[in-house]
C-alpha cells in the first residue's frame, strides 16, 4: 500500500517473508514498587474496573494496579545545542528523588514526582528494568500487560520501544528484550508464543506483516468486554531472530515523513500483540486402571493466557513547528485526534467519571483494557530538554500526571483446557480398547492351549488303557493254552501209565479244577486293573474341571474389564454432556441479555414520548426544566478551566440536549444568551458536533445574533462559532446562503475590538478557499471587508486577513489555469484595491502574514491579465525577492516559475536590467 503527499514506508520495502521461529521461554513474578504520590495529584479517588472474567478457573475479583509513570529526557540534538546554546534546559531531573522541575522561568518552576525518572544519561537496559520487566514477569504468569511510550514528535519513543541494536546490541529497545526474555522462560513442548503486528493509520488498523489487510475490524466480546483484532496475521514465534525478522518487517511498512521536528517522524500508531500461552505443570496424571485415579484425570488441566501490547504512539506535534502540509497535513491531524480521544479517556478515569468515551477512536478502543481494564500498565513518557518546546512538554508531563491516578483490577487469565482434556481421554481409551482386545485375544488362546493339552492327556491314557488291556488279555490268553496243552499232554502219559480209566477220569477232574482256580486268579488281577484304570481316568475328569474353573475365572476377568470399561465411557459421556448443557445455558443467556437490552431500548423511546408529551402539555413544568437549563448554562463555565470546561460543556450537551441550548440564544436574560452563545462556539469547536448544530438550526440562529445584537461579546463568540462552521464546505454555502457575508461584513465595519475583528477575519477568510463562491463573495463585500479590517493592526487580525487574501488568489489562479473561471479579465483583489496592501506587507516581520502574502503574490502573478498591473505596483520586486530569498522552498519555487514563465515580467526584467 502506498502512501501519498510525502509519507512512504519507513524503508521503501514492500516483499513479505514468512517465518517460523523456534526456541524456548519464561517467566518470574515480581511484584512492582508501591506508587509515588505527587503534589500535583489531587487526593481523588482512584478509578477501579471490574469487568466480568473470561470463563476462567479462579473466580476472583483481581487486584488492583495502578497505571506506573516513568518519563525519560531525551539529550541536546545538534540543532538545539547550537540554537538553545544561551538558553538553560526547561526541565531539572531529580532522579534520586524521583522528582522533574518545569521551570517556567528563571526564577520560578513546578515540581511533579513520578514512579521513575530517567536522565539522558540513562541506558536501554535501565530502561526497560524499570519500565517493561515488571509488565512481562506479569504476563509470563497469566496477566495481560501494556506497555506504552507517549511524546512529543522526536522525543525517542520508537528509540526506547523499537530499537534493534544491529549496530550495537546496548541499544536494544523495549520490544526486543522483552522477547528475549519470553524465549528465555517459555518450554516448547508445553506452551507457545504468537505474535502480531499493526499500526492506526488515518483511523485505519492495517497488518504491518501484510499490507494487503489494509482494514482490520475491532471485535468486542460482549460478554466480558475483551477487545481483539481477529483478522491480524498471527505469527508463531520459536527463535529470537525469527522475531528480529518481523519487526524488521513491519518497520519497513510502516508509514514515516520528514518535518521540521523529525527527520523520521513516525505517521502511524504502532502495536505490537505477544500472545502467550502456558499450562500448568504437576496439574496431569495419567490414566489408570484404578477407579479413584479414573476420576481424579476428569479434572481438565489449566492454561494461563497472557497477552503483552507494545504501543509505540506517533508523536503529538503543533502543525505551526512541524510544518506539515498536504497529506502530511491530514496524518498530523488524525494523530492529534486520536491522542486527543487517548487524553479525554485518560480525563474521565482520573476524574472517576460515569461515562468514559472508549468509542471516541479506535486507538481508545484496543488500548480498552489497558486504561481501566485488566491489564497491568507501564506508561513512559518522553520529553525534550529544549525551552522552545516548553508546551509540548507541559502537557506530555501532565498526561503522565493523570495517567498515574488510573488503577486496573489485575485479574489472571486461567482457563480449562477441555480440548486437551478430551484428546487425553480419547488417547487414553484407545489404549485400554486395544489393551482389552489384546488380553482377550491371550486368554481365548490360554483357554485353547489348555483345553487341547487335557484332551491329548485323555486321549493318551485312554489309548494306554486300551493297550495294558489287550496285552494282559492275549498274555492270560497264551498262558491260560499252554496250560490246557500241558495238562492234555500229562492226561495222555498217565492215561498210558495207569491204564486205568478211574484214575484217569479223577486225575482229569482234579487237574480242571487246579486249571479253573487259575482262571478266577486271572480274573481277580484284570479287575484290580480295570479299578486302576478308572481312578486315572476320575483324576483326569478332576483336572479337566480345575481347567474349566480356570477358563471361568478368565472369561470373569474379562467381563470386569468390560464394565470397567462401560464405567469409563458413562463418564465421558456424562462430561460431554456437562459441556453441552454449558454451551446451551450460554447461548440462554446471550438471548436473556438481547431480550434486556430490547425492553432498555423501548422504555428509553417510551421516556422520550412521555417527556415530549409533558413539554407539550404541562407548560409549568416546562418552564420549571428551562429555568434549570438556564441554570446549568449560567453555571457551566464557572465550574472548570482548560480541559475541565470543555468536559463541562460535552457533559451539559449529553444531559441537556442541543436544541434546547439553542432555544436560549433568544432568551430575554442577557447573561442568559452570553452563557448560551458561549456553549455553542465550545460544541461548534468540535467536527462531531458542527453537523449536528447545523441540522438543529444553529447557524441560522448564530446569524440572526450578528444582525439583531449590538453586544460585541456576542458578535466576537457568535464570529468565532460561525468561523468554526464554515471550514466545512457545505457549511459555507448555506452561510452565504442567507447572507452570512453581508452580515460578518456589518459586523466588521462596527467593531474596533481586535479578537472580533479576528473572528470575523477568521471566518471571512474560510470562506475565501470555496472556488464556487468567488463571485457571490466579492459582490457581497466580502474582499472590502477583509481590507477594511486592516485599519486595525493588530498582528493576529492581519494574518487572518492576510490567508483570506491568500485564499481567494489561489481560487483564482486554479480557476483561471483549468479554464474553469467566470472572469476573463483581472483578479478581483486588484480591481478592489488590494494590491498595494499585499505589496506593503510582502516582507512583514510577522511570518504568518509574510507567508500568507508570498503565497498571494505568487497567485496573482500566474495570471498573465494581472503581470501589467503588479509591475506598476511594485509586486514584479518583491516576486524577484521572493524567489530568492524566501525561507520555504515551495514558495520559492512557485515565484521562480511564475517569473520565467511570463512574457510580461521577462519584458520588463529584461528593460529594468535585472540578471535573472
Amino acid at each position: 500500500m502506498a502512501a501519498s503527499g510525502g509519507t512512504s514506508y519507513r524503508n521503501g520495502a514492500t516483499s513479505r517473508n514468512s517465518l517460523k521461529l523456534d526456541k524456548p521461554f519464561s517467566a518470574n513474578s515480581s511484584n512492582s514498587k508501591s506508587s509515588l504520590k505527587s503534589k500535583s495529584l489531587p487526593n481523588s479517588a482512584l478509578r477501579r474496573s471490574s469487568p466480568a472474567a473470561l470463563g476462567v478457573a479462579k473466580d476472583d475479583g483481581g487486584v488492583p494496579g495502578r497505571v506506573r509513570v516513568a518519563v525519560r529526557l531525551r539529550p541536546r540534538n545538534t540543532e538545539e545545542s547550537i540554537a538553545d546554546a544561551d538558553f538553560a534546559d526547561c526541565v531539572e531531573l531529580q532522579p534520586e528523588l524521583k522528582r522533574l522541575k518545569l521551570r517556567k522561568n528563571n526564577w520560578d518552576s513546578d515540581t511533579y514526582e513520578f514512579d521513575e525518572v530517567l536522565t539522558e544519561f540513562a541506558s536501554q537496559k535501565r530502561v526497560y528494568e524499570v519500565v517493561a520487566k515488571p509488565v512481562v514477569e506479569s504476563v509470563l504468569d497469566g496477566y495481560n500487560g501494556t506497555i506504552m511510550a507517549y511524546g512529543q514528535t522526536g522525543t525517542g519513543k520508537t528509540y526506547t520501544l523499537g530499537r534493534l541494536g544491529e549496530e550495537d546490541t546496548a541499544d536494544r529497545g523495549i520490544m526486543v528484550r522483552a522477547m528475549e526474555d519470553i524465549l528465555a522462560e517459555v518450554s516448547l513442548e508445553t506452551d507457545s508464543v504468537s505474535v502480531s503486528y499493526l499500526q492506526l493509520y488515518m483511523e485505519s488498523i492495517q497488518d504491518l506483516l501484510d499490507p494487503a489487510n489494509d482494514n482490520i475490524s475491532i471485535v468486542e466480546d460482549p460478554k466480558t468486554g475483551d477487545v481483539s483484532v481477529p483478522g491480524a496475521t498471527l505469527v508463531e514465534i520459536r527463535h529470537q531472530e525469527s522475531f528480529l525478522e518481523l519487526l524488521r518487517l513491519g518497520e519497513a511498512h510502516r508509514f514515516a515523513a520528514n518535518t521540521k521536528l523529525n527527520t523520521e517522524s513516525s505517521r502511524s500508531h504502532a502495536i505490537l500483540m505477544v500472545h502467550v500461552k502456558r499450562s500448568l505443570k504437576g496439574r496431569d496424571s495419567t490414566l489408570s486402571s484404578d477407579s479413584s485415579h479414573l476420576v481424579k484425570t476428569l479434572k481438565p488441566p489449566i492454561v494461563r493466557k497472557g497477552k503483552l501490547v507494545v504501543v509505540d504512539l506517533a508523536g503529538s506535534e503543533r502543525i505551526d513547528k512541524s510544518g506539515s502540509e498536504g497529506h502530511t497535513l491530514e496524518e498530523a491531524k488524525s494523530i492529534n485526534l486520536s491522542l486527543s480521544a487517548l487524553g479525554k479517556c485518560i480525563n474521565a478515569l482520573a476524574e472517576n467519571s460515569a461515562h468514559v468515551p472508549v468509542r471516541d477512536s479506535k486507538l481508545t478502543r484496543l488500548l480498552r483494557d489497558s486504561f481501566g481494564g485488566t491489564a497491568r500498565t507501564s506508561l513512559v513518557i518522553t520529553i525534550g530538554p529544549s525551552p522552545r518546546h516548553r508546551g509540548e512538554t507541559t502537557s506530555t508531563i501532565m498526561f503522565g500526571q493523570r495517567a498515574m491516578k488510573v488503577e486496573n483490577m489485575l485479574k489472571i487469565k486461567e482457563e480449562f483446557d477441555y480440548k486437551s482434556l478430551s484428546r487425553r481421554l480419547d488417547i487414553q481409551l484407545d489404549k485400554l480398547i486395544a489393551e482389552h482386545e489384546r488380553q482377550q485375544k491371550a486368554f481365548e488362546f490360554e483357554i485353547e492351549r489348555i483345553t487341547k493339552e487335557a484332551q491329548d492327556r485323555i486321549s493318551e491314557a485312554e489309548r494306554s488303557h486300551s493297550n495294558a488291556l489287550e496285552k494282559e488279555r492275549l498274555k492270560y490268553q497264551k498262558d491260560y493254552m499252554e496250560s490246557i496243552k500241558k495238562l492234555e499232554d500229562q492226561l495222555m502219559v498217565k492215561q498210558r501209565k495207569l491204564g486205568g480209566e478211574k484214575v484217569i477220569n479223577e486225575e482229569v477232574v482234579a487237574s480242571a479244577s487246579s486249571v479253573i482256580a487259575n482262571g478266577e486268579g486271572l480274573a481277580v488281577s484284570a479287575d484290580k486293573e480295570v479299578a486302576e484304570l478308572k481312578k486315572l481316568v476320575k483324576k483326569e475328569i478332576v483336572l479337566r474341571k480345575a481347567a474349566e474353573e480356570e477358563v471361568n475365572n478368565l472369561r470373569n476377568q474379562v467381563a470386569q474389564l468390560k464394565r470397567s470399561e462401560i464405567s469409563c465411557n458413562s463418564e465421558i459421556s456424562k462430561l460431554r454432556k456437562t459441556l453441552e448443557d454449558e454451551q446451551h445455558q450460554k447461548k440462554k443467556l446471550e438471548g436473556d441479555i438481547a431480550m434486556l437490552q430490547s425492553q432498555l431500548l423501548q422504555l428509553s423511546f417510551e421516556a422520550d414520548e412521555t417527556s415530549r408529551r409533558l413539554d407539550r402539555g404541562e407548560p409549568g413544568k416546562v418552564l420549571g426544566s428551562l429555568d434549570s437549563l438556564v441554570q446549568q448554562v449560567k453555571h457551566s463555565q464557572a465550574q472548570d478551566a482548560g480541559n475541565g470546561e470543555k468536559a463541562s460543556v460535552a457533559k451539559l450537551f449529553e444531559q441537556v440536549g442541543l436544541q434546547k441550548i439553542l432555544s436560549l440564544l433568544e432568551a430575554e436574560d442577557y447573561d442568559v444568551r452570553i452563557h448560551a452563545v458561549k456553549v455553542v462556539a465550545n460544541l461548534a469547536a468540535e467536527e462531531t458536533n458542527q453537523q449536528k448544530i447545523v441540522e438543529a438550526g444553529g447557524l441560522t440562529s448564530l446569524l440572526m445574533l450578528l444582525r439583531s445584537t449590538e453586544d460585541e461579546t456576542i458578535h466576537r463568540v457568535a464570529a468565532g462559532a460561525i468561523a468554526n462552521l464554515a471550514m466545512n464546505e457545505t457549511n459555507q454555502e448555506l452561510i452565504m446562503s442567507q447572507g452570512g457575508i453581508s452580515l460578518l461584513s456589518m459586523t466588521a465595519a462596527n467593531a474596533d475590538d481586535p479578537q472580533t475583528l479576528r473572528m470575523v477575519a477568521g471566518a471571512i477568510a474560510n470562506l475565501c478557499g470555496n472556488d464556487k463562491l468567488q463571485m457571490k463573495l466579492r459582490g457581497e463585500g466580502g474582499i472590502r471587508a477583509l481590507l477594511g479590517m486592516v485599519r486595525c493592526r493588530h498582528p493576529d487580525v492581519l494574518a487572518q486577513v492576510a490567508r483570506g487574501i491568500a485564499n481567494f488568489a489561489k481560487c483564482e489562479s486554479r480557476a483561471s489555469t483549468q479554464g474553469t473561471g467566470t472572469k476573463a479579465g483581472k483578479s478581483f483583489l486588484i480591481e478592489d484595491g488590494a494590491l498595494p496592501w499585499i505589496v506593503q506587507n510582502a516582507n512583514n516581520e510577522a511570518s504568518t502574514i509574510k507567508r500568507h502574502i508570498e503565497l498571494a503574490l505568487c497567485h496573482l502573478a500566474q495570471h498573465e491579465v494581472n503581470a501589467k498591473d503588479m509591475i506598476i505596483g511594485g509586486a514584479l520586486w518583491e516576486l524577484v525577492r521572493i524567489s530568492q530569498d524566501c525561507s520555504r522552498e515551495d514558495i520559492r519555487t512557485l515565484a521562480h516559475r511564475t517569473l520565467i514563465s511570463s512574457p510580461t515580467f521577462q519584458a520588463e526584467m529584461r528593460r529594468l536590467r535585472i540578471d535573472y
